[in-house]
């Protein structure tokens, strides 16, 4: 690894797959039991990616999750409770129970964007994220999301394109889970590794098994270093599996059986187990006294939530509109402001152009040559240093004929071929009428 852990911060990997898994095993106890109000998305075999990508961020990064990313709001500083409260709908809940799922962040503390819905849109977002940290002088990377269907959107390639321009200090990770609802990869883009799509754009791209958290830790690490130097964004493809279906409606049964044995072999939590042990960084009594901790704190923060209210009637009201006083956000300004200001910030508006869009400069010297030769009219002082060629006046533009035969004004033509309304089709008409 180019980037080792101390044994505590390993252990720290641990408890936050396994916090991941459990919330989300007692979330869809709830959704059974109707307590659930909105949709459950299960990040199950994919919590290694989560919690590897955001633990590989420092406390000024910012990132804006998806979906399945609750392990990566654990990570950034967010109490189960709070995952608990809002997807119950709950008053003590982050939005204060006027959303049921997964839209709600901090960017006061933990710096996280809320999730936007439309699959995409959340990579110009951060890209702006990023510029804007650039010009206050605040040195942070952005992090987000996008899934294997998502990479499809145009939203994806246009945030890329935003991206690779501005060299934004952005992370993107791609999470490759096989399945966009229910269509599989290989019916969704005619390429096997989704990472070759940022090659386009002059983006650094990489591949990683996304279900190899350390894996997962030390490649995204190094994709924040090369973004906070400046080298531009960074694309990482993570290969999982999304082991449920798109959501607790869902029993995936389009999915081939043998696929979920294949992928649940790889488990995510039980590799890093294993690891663990192998390599002597844990024995039985720590990993029962994580999974006791735990146990006792998922406890207390589903008791909290289930004995919440539900928000108040007239909250319904209230924050529709922002009319002032309600974001006290201001720029958290880390650099001197005159470097932002004239004459410091000041440069000549004009460009020079190396070869005026010419592939390289020998074609630009041979087209060049071309051009002058028939401008010339076979002038053979079109190389450079010769004599200039010879001038020809540019003729006026002859004038159009106007016909007299038909001065009504022209019907409406018929969209995709001709029809009745065509004037055309009815000369042609009239005369295969006259000719009978």
């Amino acid at each position: 690894m180019n980037h080792p852990l101390t044994r505590e911060q390993q252990l720290d990997l641990y408890y936050y797959m396994q916090l991941n898994r459990q919330l989300e095993d007692r979330m869809v106890r709830l959704f059974r039991q109707n307590k659930i109000v909105g949709g459950l998305y299960s990040s199950l075999g994919q919590e290694a990616i989560s919690v590897g990508t955001a633990y590989a961020l420092e406390k000024r990064d910012w990132l804006a999750p998806m979906i399945r990313n609750i392990g990566a709001l654990l990570v950034k500083g967010f109490k189960p409770r709070d995952i608990f409260t809002q997807h119950m709908a709950k008053y003590t809940s982050p939005t204060l129970g006027k959303d049921g799922t997964s839209h709600f962040g901090d960017l006061k503390i933990c710096h996280t964007v809320s999730p936007i819905s439309m699959l995409g849109d959340l990579i110009p977002v951060m890209t702006g994220v990023a510029m804007a940290g650039r010009y206050l002088g605040q040195k942070i990377v952005t992090l987000t999301w996008i899934g294997d269907g998502g990479s499809s959107t145009g939203a994806f390639h246009e945030g890329l394109v935003f991206a690779a321009q501005q060299r934004a200090a952005l992370v993107l990770v791609l999470e490759n889970n096989q399945w966009a609802y229910s269509t599989p990869v290989s019916r969704q883009a005619p390429v096997k590794d989704l990472a070759e799509r940022a090659r386009g754009y002059g983006i650094q791209s990489q591949i990683v098994d996304g279900n190899d958290v350390l894996a997962v830790y030390d490649t995204t690490k190094g994709a924040v270093e090369e973004a906070r130097a400046g080298r531009g964004p960074v694309l990482i493809e993570m290969k999982t599996m999304r082991m449920k279906g798109h959501a607790q409606h869902d029993p995936a049964e389009y999915v081939p059986k043998e696929m979920f044995e294949y992928w649940k072999a790889r488990d995510p939590l039980t590799l890093y187990e294993e690891y663990l042990t192998e390599n002597k960084i844990w024995d039985a009594k720590t990993k029962s006294e994580i999974d006791a901790r735990i146990e006792r704190e998922l406890d207390v923060e589903q008791k909290f939530a289930e004995e919440s209210p539900l928000p108040p009637p007239e909250l319904a009201a209230q924050g529709v509109y922002c009319e002032g006083g309600c974001h006290n956000i201001t720029a958290d300004w880390q650099r001197p402001k005159k470097e932002l200001t004239p004459p410091n910030c000041s440069v000549q508006a004009a460009w020079q152009v190396e070869g005026y869009g010419d592939l390289d400069k020998a074609a630009g010297v041979a087209k060049q040559a071309a051009v002058s030769a028939a401008v010339g009219n076979g002038s053979k002082s079109s190389k450079p240093g010769g004599k200039p060629p010879v001038k020809v006046a540019a003729r006026p533009p002859a004038k159009a004929s106007v016909k007299t035969e038909d001065a009504s004004p022209a019907a409406p033509r018929v969209p995709f071929g001709r029809g009745p309304k065509d004037k055309a089709f009815r000369r042609a008409s009239q005369d295969k009428a006259g000719r009978r």
